[in-house]
């Protein structure tokens, strides 16, 4: 088995060129690159830690671009050794954060953060969404293959979930749950639980989950900010925002805002980047974002299908990574434009953010690797 996987990496590195996926590595550089330039814009414009930020953010990149070429080359079996490792890291780190005396939540509502050596701020929680997703397709797999039963298989799966998910949601960050729980019942799905199911699970969380959410869970401003969707102009303090961004983005055109007076939107540079990059590069970039980001999940999907014979861990694991990233893209782009409510979930590849530009290059890593073993 260790001689069958040294092969396989060899045989990536002389072929490398003949198994890189260039369907998915294409749009991912675009968006990186779009990001990078319209950051440039963004953060020039008054921003007092600017030019450092900046520098940050392409170390960050180039970083995260080695460390996905090197996860790339990894045989499957130490992959899943590296899914473990990177579950176990993160849940240390979860525990961390309540206790190490650093807290943002003054700022941010929530205290998600820890200040390491070296990297600065750093949110345990983004790691913890990538280990997740490849810890449970392993367990997806076993019950696939009947090594478990449903009974033990879905209980295992509890007591991996359970305590990332309930530290995570005693932070409060309500949007990192909300993803780990699209990226479970899309691997749910993918692994093939009937369609009935899925409809009385919907139903019982509309009825029951939702209203106890909201009732016992969310703080005053978040209901604002729902309430604010669902009934614009209601609260404009609470639509600050919205209003602010939507103004930047009419403001954009066709080709970008060529005036030189610029729309002050709240957090330009992450939360609400699809902004800055309609102000920047006008109706052209924003389509372009949303068509890059649209292929690019496509064949993280396409690429799942396929190897689903081959590898079903990878298939699932693959699936839950497409839907991490489908995520970000819809919410970020929909609280952007109005469609949904405004939370702190950044835009892959492109809003601002070291640890979380080499989170996603860590999962674009693994993606790229099942795409690799496919086509070895």
């Amino acid at each position: 088995m260790d001689n069958a996987g040294s092969g396989v990496v060899k045989l990536r590195g002389r072929n490398g060129l003949k198994t890189v996926d260039y369907y998915l590595v294409v749009p991912v550089l675009a968006m990186t690159i779009i990001g990078l330039y319209v950051l440039q814009k963004v953060l020039s414009k008054g921003y007092a830690a600017y030019p450092g930020n900046y520098y940050r953010q392409i170390v960050a990149t180039v970083g995260g671009i080695i460390g996905a070429l090197i996860i790339s080359l990894l045989d499957e079996h130490l992959l899943r050794v590296v899914g473990r490792l990177i579950y176990a890291v993160s849940l240390f780190l979860l525990i961390l954060v309540p206790i190490d005396g650093y807290s943002l939540a003054a700022s941010w509502g929530a205290d998600s953060w820890l200040n390491l050596p070296v990297i600065g701020n750093f949110q345990p929680s983004e790691l913890a969404k990538i280990g997740l997703i490849v810890v449970a397709a392993d367990i997806f797999e076993a019950m696939h293959k009947k090594e478990y039963s449903l009974l033990k298989g879905f209980g295992i799966m509890a007591a991996v979930y359970a305590p990332p998910m309930l530290l995570i949601l005693t932070q409060p960050d309500f949007g990192t749950a909300m993803v780990i729980a699209f990226t479970f019942v899309c691997m749910l799905f993918a692994w093939g639980v009937r369609y009935r199911y899925f409809l009385l699970a919907f139903s019982s969380f509309i009825v029951i989950v939702i209203p106890a959410v909201w009732t016992f869970y969310l703080k005053p401003y978040q209901k604002d900010r729902i309430l604010s969707l669902v009934f614009q102009g209601s609260d404009p303090r609470s639509e600050y925002n919205l209003m602010q961004s939507k103004a930047a983005i009419a403001s954009g055109g066709l080709t970008g805002n060529h005036t030189g007076i610029l729309t002050t939107v709240p957090v330009k540079e992450s939360d609400f980047i699809f902004a800055a990059i309609s102000e920047h590069m006008g109706f052209i970039g924003t389509t372009a974002v949303i068509i890059l980001a649209f292929f690019f999940l496509c064949r993280c999907l396409f690429v799942a299908a396929k190897i689903l014979p081959k590898s079903a861990s990878a298939s699932y694991a693959l699936t839950g990574l497409a839907a991490y990233f489908a995520f970000h893209y819809i919410e970020n782009m929909g609280m952007a434009v109005g469609l949904l409510p405004i939370t702190g979930i950044p835009l892959p590849f492109i809003s601002l953010g070291g640890s979380a530009m080499l989170i996603n290059y860590l999962a674009f890593g693994i993606i790229l690797n099942i795409s690799m073993s496919r086509n070895a």
